[in-house]
């Protein structure tokens, strides 16, 4: 870089400065100066923020950070562009970093001023353009964080709901399960009395014994039935225990058909039993049937429920440390469960995951943030039907993410804007327009990633890349600090 001499006269032929007095023109070139910037990089972005740049001549670049790569943003060869430490007239109630980065495409000059005299020239000379900038700045991060913050109370009151009601299906399930099977304890206990009054002599009560352990160990094993195929058997037995004499037989069918018994092992059951202790003993198979039954369905009932509290502390990362390595299937498989509900019967969720795809150093809880805005992106524009496909795959050094429905598609004239905060497509109160900004900047601000859409008519995938190491400059986690 070679510094030359500052003109009043050059500076006053900029559009930024032409309003300025000569006085203040003057107090312009004593407190910068004018370079010669060879071709090449002058900040990065990130950096900090130590100058305020003014294009006399040549031409710059400026770039934004993408998935690990410059991405050009605007190219100009405009006498009097600024770029660099333009927010300095906020001082240290702002972060004082470069917000994006700027090269030189051949020899340019500039107008550089020390940022911290930029600032200050900025607040003495236009002090109500200042009032009105900082208010206008820190008004709008105000708004934002308190409408980010009702976008994510939103989101967790869904998922809320949706949870408290997976939850109470199962709860119920296994209150009413028990209650059954009090009654059914109560009515053997009962029979217990019959036996022990020696109906039953040795023999035959060594045999209703093993036949007990039979009629349960079928129990276990019964097979998936259609519903055509079940209303069969319930015939089939009905019949039998109609021609057995059996009081009410076409009550206790379906309960053995659950079981998986037919006919045939009905049948070595009499001959066992023979014709006298035949309905006792059908009585007590059908109390331990159903007792088996009733079990199965408090312990199904209560994994479910363990596996919704599990997948809630899994999408939550309660316990967890913000930074960690995570198993990418584990949070999406998390954020399913949450969203159960509100994907209904109606839509077919497909899961193509990578198992060699590594875990990859994230903040697990705001990752969980982007999947359930794309996710309810993806249910809402397919309104209730259609397929859900949710694909990872490794790409060189990053993990790919892809969210697939199959709706309408997004139109192309409005592509561009679905990342902009406040911009959303959905009724007046049914969307704030910040669930894709908000994913944009945990994805690429705070992961270093990259978000990006594909769209065409039954075809809308949303691909999210994350560093599978972390952001750059992030500590990476420890062995304890692992999800998976």
């Amino acid at each position: 870089m070679a510094e030359l001499d500052c003109s009043t006269e050059e500076l006053k032929t900029l559009f930024l400065f032409e309003s300025l007095a000569d006085e203040q023109l003057e107090q312009l070139c004593a407190n910068g100066h004018v370079e010669m910037i060879e071709a090449g990089p002058v900040f990065a972005e990130g950096d900090d923020a130590t100058c305020f740049y003014v294009l006399l001549d040549g031409e710059l670049v400026l770039t934004k950070m993408s998935g690990g790569e410059k991405i050009e943003v605007n190219r100009t060869s405009s006498r009097g562009v600024y770029a660099g430490a333009w927010q300095a007239y906020l001082g240290d109630r702002a972060p004082q970093k470069y917000m994006s980065g700027m090269d030189v495409t051949r020899p340019s000059r500039f107008f550089v001023l020390d940022a911290e005299r930029f600032g200050n020239l900025v607040r003495e000379w236009f002090p109500m353009a200042v009032h009105m900038l900082e208010g206008l700045f820190f008004g709008q991060q105000s708004s934002k964080q308190v409408i980010d913050q009702r976008e994510r109370l939103l989101a967790l009151g869904s998922l809320s709901a949706g949870l408290t009601h997976e939850l109470n299906n199962p709860a119920a399930a296994a209150v009413r399960a028990t209650a059954a099977l009090r009654d059914r304890v109560s009515h053997m206990r009962r029979k217990l009395g019959v036996i022990a009054s020696g109906v039953y002599d040795t023999d035959s009560l060594t045999g209703l014994i093993r036949l007990q352990d039979e009629a349960a160990e079928l129990v276990g094993k019964a097979p998936e039935l259609t519903p055509m195929e079940a209303s069969d058997r319930e015939d089939a037995l009905g019949e039998w225990f109609e021609d057995h004499g059996i009081t009410d037989g076409w009550d206790l069918a379906p309960t053995f058909v659950q079981a998986g018994i037919e006919a045939d092992w009905l049948e070595r059951v009499a001959a066992d039993t023979g014709a006298e202790l035949l309905e006792s003993t059908i009585r007590w198979l059908n109390y331990t049937i159903e007792t088996e039954l009733l079990m199965n369905e408090i312990s199904d009932s209560t994994t479910r429920v363990s596996t919704l509290v599990n997948a809630a502390k899994q999408y939550s990362q309660m316990d967890r440390a913000p930074f960690q390595k995570v198993d990418l299937r584990v949070l999406l498989k998390s954020t399913l469960v949450m969203l159960g509900r509100k994907i209904g019967d109606d839509i077919t969720v497909v899961k193509d995951f990578d198992p060699a795809l590594p875990p990859v150093a994230a903040y697990a809880a705001e990752l969980n943030q982007v999947w359930t805005n794309l996710i309810d992106n993806a249910v809402q524009a397919m309104d209730g039907h259609g397929t859900l496909t949710l694909r990872t795959a490794r790409e060189n050094d990053t993990a790919l993410i892809e969210i697939g429905d199959t709706g309408p598609g997004v139109p192309e004239a409005i592509r561009s804007r679905i990342f902009e905060p406040f911009f959303t497509t959905k009724p007046v109160g049914e969307g704030t327009g910040l669930g894709l900004d908000i994913s944009w900047r945990i994805v690429v601000k705070k992961h270093g990633g990259d978000l990006r859409l594909l769209s065409e008519p039954g075809d809308t995938r949303f691909q999210v890349r994350i560093p599978i190491d972390g952001p750059a400059g992030a500590p990476m986690p420890t062995a304890e600090e692992e999800v998976g």
